[in-house]
């Protein structure tokens, strides 16, 4: 069930997120009924979260519709697998295609829900996710510009600070784009972003203050209900 906020909720008890935590709290806020991508990485382990009274279904990119939680022991199928080579199980009316059609849903907006990680998002939403244009980086665009302009609502998960300290959420991205004003919420282990025709909200914290908030990452922050 979704979660709705209508105050900035602080919560100095406990420490930051973790991974599960996270995924947990993502797969809370995901709608009832809801057809949803999971992008690789971090967002993969939501699907072991969603409640199976949910009537939420997964995609996958590489071609598949009813998607259950990861694959452990017996159930281990090696051609079964997500779009980032996890085995995955399969539940009751899953269904299989090739590429193309999977793209075509992917970028026909038959998608609600997409959730990705990044490695910046800017004040306004825009999203930095397939290359840090290093040069010796790999880019891995993937399928991740069709599903950042093609699902109706795009969550991120990602840590708020790089390895070497650096804010991800940034005034202006200087990786190269994604995707414009594509993201709508912003799920870290410190804190929930909400992403409006104003900016960034903040929507709940763990660990931390807004106010610590605003002076870690130098950007402007709103409280709601402001």
């Amino acid at each position: 069930m979704t979660s709705v906020v209508t105050a900035t909720v602080e919560h100095l008890d406990r420490g930051p997120l973790s991974r599960e935590e996270m995924a947990r709290l993502v797969a809370s806020d995901i709608p009832v009924g809801a057809v949803v991508n999971l992008g690789i990485g971090q967002p993969t382990a939501v699907a072991n979260y969603l409640d199976p009274a949910s009537g939420i279904t997964l995609h996958t990119e590489n071609g598949m519709l009813g998607m259950g939680p990861e694959a452990h022991g017996d159930d281990v199928d090696d051609e079964l697998v997500n779009a980032g080579k996890i085995p995955v199980t399969e539940l009751p009316g899953a269904s299989y295609f090739d590429h193309a059609t999977s793209f075509a849903m992917m970028r026909g907006g038959h998608l609600d829900v997409c959730v990705l990680g990044a490695f910046q998002v800017s004040i306004r939403g825009d999203l930095a996710n397939w290359h840090t244009g290093a040069p010796d980086a790999i880019p891995a665009v993937g399928g991740a510009m069709d599903l950042a302009t093609g699902a109706r609502d795009v969550y991120v998960m990602m840590t708020l600070l790089t390895r070497d300290g650096r804010p991800k959420i940034v005034r202006e991205c200087t990786y190269p784009l994604t995707g414009l004003r594509c993201v709508s919420r912003v799920y870290t282990e410190h804190a929930v972003f909400l992403v409006g025709e104003s900016g960034l909200s903040v929507r709940e914290t763990f660990g931390v203050t807004v106010h610590e908030l605003r002076a870690q990452l130098d950007v402007p922050l709103r409280s709601l209900p402001d």
